[in-house]
């Protein structure tokens, strides 16, 4: 039978290391958890682009093999793009399973941007294969779905799965604006990614928004 992951840990055992440099700190550390108690398959989840004033918001959702490391993945916004694009690959070729989710800026514009980062999640999850059986999710708030799931505050920097989906999901967001770049180049999206930089917002007061700007969003009105 499976224990209850919530349940007070030993006196030795913190459910967070209190510092995330520490030599004592393990990457694999709430998965092992999540292993332990007899969950065999563990996806970490993240997302990336909920800041930006253009652009989809997407999420990733990656199996890891049991035990196994990656050296130099953590989260993503403390890696170099360089690094970023060299994690990408490694995780796909390491992965158990990658799924990805993508919801538009227009479906941002309807629902507001915490439940379209939350549907990409759950889109992620849906496309992995293998099924999870469970999840561990950054920040506070828990994806619309039956899967049992922890959520992790800086999941992205105490989680290797879920530093693992960080990166997925900033990269292939990133490779989408690089792409968007090539239709709407008066933006400079191959460079800000959509976040509000000065040019990204001398161009919107000089030209408006297009259709892949959010409208919702103070600095795009």
């Amino acid at each position: 039978m499976r224990c209850d992951l919530l349940r007070t840990p030993p006196k030795n055992l913190s459910l967070f290391p209190e510092r995330i440099d520490s030599p004592q700190f393990d990457p694999l550390f709430h998965e092992n958890l999540a292993w332990k108690a007899g969950y065999g398959v563990i996806a970490g989840v993240d997302e990336a682009g909920r800041g930006p004033l253009a652009g989809p918001v997407v999420a990733a959702a990656v199996i890891l093999p049991q035990g196994k490391g990656l050296p130099g993945v953590q989260d993503s916004k403390k890696m170099t793009e360089r690094a970023r694009e060299d994690a990408f690959e490694r995780i796909h070729r390491c992965a158990v399973g990658v799924g990805i989710g993508v919801v538009s800026s227009r479906d941002i514009d309807q629902f507001n941007i915490l439940k379209a980062s939350l549907e990409a999640m759950r889109r992620a999850i849906l496309a992995l294969d293998p099924k999870p059986e469970f999840l561990l999710v950054d920040g506070i708030h828990k994806v619309p779905t039956a899967i049992p799931q922890r959520c992790l505050i800086k999941g992205d920097q105490l989680a290797l799965s879920v530093s693992a989906a960080s990166v997925m999901a900033k990269v292939y967001r990133d490779r989408i604006m690089r792409c968007y770049d090539e239709m709407y180049p008066v933006y400079d999206f191959r460079n800000n990614k959509g976040y509000g930089t000065a040019r990204h917002l001398e161009a919107i007061r000089r030209y408006g928004p297009c259709a892949l700007h959010r409208k919702s969003f103070k600095g795009v009105w």
